[in-house]
């Protein structure tokens, strides 16, 4: 194997970090813990399949006598598991491949999600609402939590805009390829002559920032506090619980409500704006090494169309990829794995090829 080496000090890697979790020092402090803990999950699948491909191609190795066997059904019994053993380890290889590809940096970080509603009015204020709800269902699923740290709703039962952070395993690695602009094409409520509309949203996926990454002195923002409001505006509470911060050199301004503690709605809009300059800072960086990178197809800027919803024909395209599927009625569900899926397979794929390409 071309990776053994690497492989090897991985896994000697991981064995260490088990028995860290198992030293009374680790487990007695809870940071250290969550982190040795972190790093052990990220390392499982790796090692999991290092470990099934050693076994196979064993297994393959021992098969070679019985190939040579004068006895017909032993000869047929040797012939029937290679067939099933050189596949799978072909399989193996494929995985650990990609398991070895640069690491995107922000793949084990949380996200702050934002949704807005663009060109269509009341109408992209729904399709707003129910993408919202797509991702809580699938983050629902994959056992994610969802904090909602602002909405600003409208009468017809959307919203404008929503803000929540969501915090689990592997969050921005499976959603980073949903910014940009989700278009919805379909017949509103209100259409009395049955014609199709389209309207628009954009999606923001930014990786969440640990204080130790964006520092933000006290002295470069604005903190207001306010009441918190519903739908047209009426107040909800009589105390000035909300939260709005103004990062003053950017005039980067992020507001929560969704907590009744100003404490709370504080430390949360915080965590917003750490993430909002993270995501400044990395464009900085991007720019600087020479706009995007090969593998990525088109800007991934929040500008670019990147999803078509058409509710009549019940099809989803993706036009990054050239993906359609007609399970619309599945995927607004929160079932948005074979969309998730084939665009971290196409990504990869992608920078396959740039590693391959490097090297020659």
């Amino acid at each position: 194997m071309q990776y053994a080496e690497k492989l090897d000090a991985l896994e000697a890697k991981f064995e260490e970090l088990q028995q860290q979790m198992a030293d009374p020092a680790v487990i007695n402090d809870p940071e250290k813990y969550r982190k040795t803990a972190k790093s052990v999950s990220e390392l499982e699948d790796v090692i999991g399949d290092y470990r099934g491909w050693r076994a196979a191609s064993r297994d393959l190795a021992g098969l070679e006598p019985m190939l040579g066997e004068t006895d017909a059904d032993l000869r047929a019994m040797a012939e029937e598991e290679v067939a099933r053993l050189e596949p799978l380890i072909a399989e193996y290889e494929e995985r650990l491949k990609l398991h070895l590809l640069p690491k995107d940096p922000n793949d084990s970080k949380d996200i702050v999600l934002e949704i807005r509603a663009g060109a269509g009015g009341d109408e992209a204020s729904l399709f707003a609402a129910e993408i919202f709800r797509m991702y809580s269902r699938y983050a629902e699923k994959e056992k994610w939590r969802v904090e909602v740290t602002s909405i600003s709703e409208n009468g017809a039962g959307g919203a404008k805009d929503v803000q929540a952070l969501i915090s689990g395993k592997k969050v921005y690695s499976k959603l980073k390829y949903e910014s940009g602009v989700h278009r919805v094409q379909r017949v509103p409520a209100t259409e009395t002559q049955g014609r199709i509309h389209t309207s628009t949203i954009t999606v923001a996926v930014l990786p969440e920032a640990d204080e130790v990454e964006v520092k933000i002195e006290a002295k470069d923002i604005r903190v207001d506090t306010f009441c918190s409001s519903g739908p047209g505006g009426q107040s909800v509470n009589t105390t000035y619980s909300a939260v709005r911060i103004t990062h003053i050199p950017t005039n980067t301004v992020v507001s929560c409500q969704d907590e009744k503690s100003q404490i709370k709605n504080r430390e949360k809009a915080m965590r917003v704006l750490r993430s909002r300059l993270y995501e400044v800072e990395m464009e900085k960086q991007m720019a600087e090494l020479g706009a995007q990178r090969k593998s990525m197809v088109g800007t991934g800027d929040r500008s670019e169309k990147v999803r078509t919803y058409n509710f009549k024909e019940n099809r989803v395209s993706d036009h990054r990829i050239g993906l359609t599927l007609y399970q619309l009625d599945r995927i607004i569900e929160g079932e948005i794995d074979p969309l998730v899926e084939a665009l971290t397979a196409f990504y990869n794929s992608e920078k396959l090829k740039e590693q391959a390409e490097s090297k020659e």
